[in-house]
């Protein structure tokens, strides 16, 4: 029984140096803390602000104006040589070309292939007349005889009526849609100014023109 009780009291000794042991080895944990981070303004940029999608730079112009529209720029034929059959001049009786040419007869102008014909389609009917009972502008076919005698044919002719616009006889149309041509009618002043451009810009050779004087009368013809 002593040797008993000696060896309870004996671990119970071991057990409370253990005990102690621990609580010396044991230490508190401690979390490190970093110290708060501190921002220097040295070479410190603003945060940008939104980008803009338009550029925004200041105008050079007061006011906001615009700058004023330079038209010799927007000129792009500006360089291009003027054809010698464009139309200078639209006269009551006649017509003056760029080539210096002057029709002042009462006779209208065909314009083809860069050269100039002088036009008369009222002589196959005996008289100064144009229209037809229905009010409708028609001249015989055979006055187009010489657009059916170049190849390639131009691909547009321009008619130009006088001072005043009238229908083309459906008739007068399919003659020309048979020559492989298509057809834009005006009154003689904006068909010359459309025959200048289009001549300028396409060619003399992909655009003709048939133009009555401005100042045709019905029966009295060109004066």
């Amino acid at each position: 029984m002593a040797s008993s009780a000696r060896t309870c009291r004996s671990w119970k000794q071991f057990a409370s140096v253990l005990q102690l042991q621990g609580r010396r080895n044991q230490r508190p944990f401690s979390i490190a803390r970093k110290p708060p981070a501190t921002f220097t303004t040295t070479n410190r940029r603003p945060f940008p602000s939104a980008v803009s999608l338009f550029h925004t730079t200041a105008s050079r112009y007061s006011n906001d104006e615009p700058p004023p529209t330079d038209f010799e720029k927007l000129d792009v034929l500006g360089n291009t040589p003027v054809p010698s059959t464009s139309v200078d001049a639209c006269l009551s009786d006649g017509f003056q070309l760029n080539s210096g040419k002057k029709i002042f007869d009462g006779s209208g102008v065909l314009l083809v292939g860069g050269e100039a014909f002088s036009w008369r389609p009222w002589l196959s009917r005996g008289e100064k007349r144009l229209l037809n009972k229905k009010g409708q502008w028609e001249v015989p076919n055979d006055t187009f005889g010489l657009l059916g005698l170049i190849w390639p044919r131009p691909d547009l002719l321009i008619i130009g009526l006088g001072s005043e616009m009238r229908p083309i006889s459906p008739e007068l149309r399919k003659h020309i849609s048979s020559l492989g041509m298509r057809l834009e009618v005006l009154d003689t002043r904006n068909a010359a100014a459309q025959f200048n451009l289009l001549a300028t810009e396409r060619g003399v050779d992909d655009v003709a023109a048939a133009l009555i004087p401005i100042g045709w009368k019905e029966g009295v013809g060109a004066t």
